[in-house]
């Protein structure tokens, strides 16, 4: 890699594929994929990595695939996206809008996908010509909407030997061009709870001679969000917040049961794992405080994505070379889950957040909305990133050549 000029053979690459991946991208636009439902979208991907001289692997489900690029000596380093589409209806006026009732590439995953795969073929001519000093683990992650597809490939190996791991997100708030990098925290863990209430029911006109569970199940939705915040560090940011309540069919009557449904969102990881008990214990007191029985429905989500610090200095590097000066800007932490911390909790990676803004309009497309989109300008800027990541951290994890040859290799 001594003396080789990146940025020029990226330059030289995306002339002759932007266009492509632009396709490619709205092709998957148009053909949204649920969690562990995305058939159509592996095969797509595969075949352009076979047509690469590259062989994937696809998961057990059919869903979702990991290949290799290079040789087993050196470091590896993997590079991961997510494949899966949301079950919103497409409300774009756009050639590419989905031709899929209710699902649509809302998130930015199609996105996500076609730069893994640009960056996959660039590494493929840098693997074919010796110019990689170890592998990269390419990571089409399969349901991370549902989440769990994160735990489906660490139980397939898909993290096994792997020094570093580093992914992106895009990001409709932060200009095309530009990359959000934060060390430590940059998103949030996100659980569900359900919790049932029961009680013998009866008339309204008599609640002293039974247990008046509306107003219990009130205390419960008020007590619980207010208890938390006096029983936890509030740098923690743990909150819980309903959003289905369900109770009675009649105005006369007391019911005998009810049922909340929320999430629990936390930016600290300890707070997170200690959310569970504390909930159960809060919910016990005031259940029994008024005469109800209560159970609780604790699922785990995700837990926060924590950045490793030497990662985010690798991607922060990689980003400045690859996109010039300025490129990064500071993000901060999302109160939004994401089940790239999984493989966090397991190797050092970074995580970070792709700008899709266009500078020229300003205009903001939020994500989990049906009218997102983006600069389709981010694809190549995604590729660039990432590919430049993948080199810098197997050169810097290789320790050959030297530091000041690596600067040289990479400008």
């Amino acid at each position: 890699m001594q003396g080789r000029e990146l940025r020029g053979e990226l330059d030289a690459f995306l002339a002759e594929t932007e266009q492509d991946l632009v396709a490619f991208r709205r092709d998957l636009h148009m053909h949204p994929e649920l969690a562990f439902a995305e058939y159509r979208t592996t095969q797509r991907i595969a075949e352009r990595l076979v047509a690469a001289g590259l062989t994937p692997t696809v998961l057990p489900r059919g869903t979702g695939l990991i290949c290799d690029v290079g040789s087993g000596d050196g470091p590896t380093i993997a590079l991961r996206a997510d494949i899966d589409a949301l079950p919103l209806q497409d409300e774009k006026d756009a050639p590419y809008r989905s031709t899929v009732p209710g699902a649509c590439h809302a998130c930015g995953h199609d996105v996500h996908t076609t730069i893994l795969l640009g960056t996959s073929l660039f590494l493929a001519q840098q693997a074919a010509a010796g110019l990689l000093p170890g592998r990269v683990r390419l990571i089409f992650q399969p349901a991370e909407e549902l989440p769990g597809g994160a735990l489906e490939v660490m139980a397939h190996g898909g993290i096994s030997g792997v020094d570093r791991i580093f992914g992106l997100h895009c990001d409709p708030r932060v200009d095309v061009g530009q990359l959000g990098l934060k060390s430590g925290p940059i998103t949030s863990a996100c659980d569900r709870v359900v919790i049932r209430v029961s009680g013998p029911g009866g008339h309204t006109a008599r609640p002293h001679l039974t247990a008046d569970l509306v107003f219990a199940l009130a205390k419960v939705l008020t007590e619980l969000p207010a208890a938390l915040s006096r029983r936890i560090d509030p740098r923690s940011s743990l909150s819980l917040v309903w959003g289905r309540v369900e109770a009675g069919t009649a105005a006369n009557a007391i019911p005998d049961d009810g049922v909340a449904e929320g999430t629990v969102r936390c930016l600290d990881e300890d707070a997170w794992h200690a959310a569970p008990d504390l909930i159960k214990a809060l919910l016990e007191s005031v259940a029994s405080a008024y005469g109800i029985e209560a159970t609780m429905e604790y699922t785990r989500g995700v837990p926060p994505v924590v950045n490793d610090e030497d990662c985010v200095q690798m991607l922060g590097e990689a980003a400045e070379r690859a996109l010039g000066a300025g490129a990064v800007v500071p993000t901060p932490q999302s109160l939004g889950g994401e089940d790239f911390a999984w493989y966090l909790e397991s190797i050092p990676g970074a995580f970070a957040r792709l700008g899709t803004r266009s500078p020229e309009t300003g205009v903001t497309y939020d994500i989990h909305q049906g009218t997102f989109d983006i600069d389709e300008r981010a694809i190549a800027m995604g590729v660039r990133v990432m590919a430049t990541t993948a080199l810098t951290a197997l050169f810097e994890s290789s320790h050959v050549p030297a530091a000041d040859e690596i600067t040289s290799a990479l400008a």
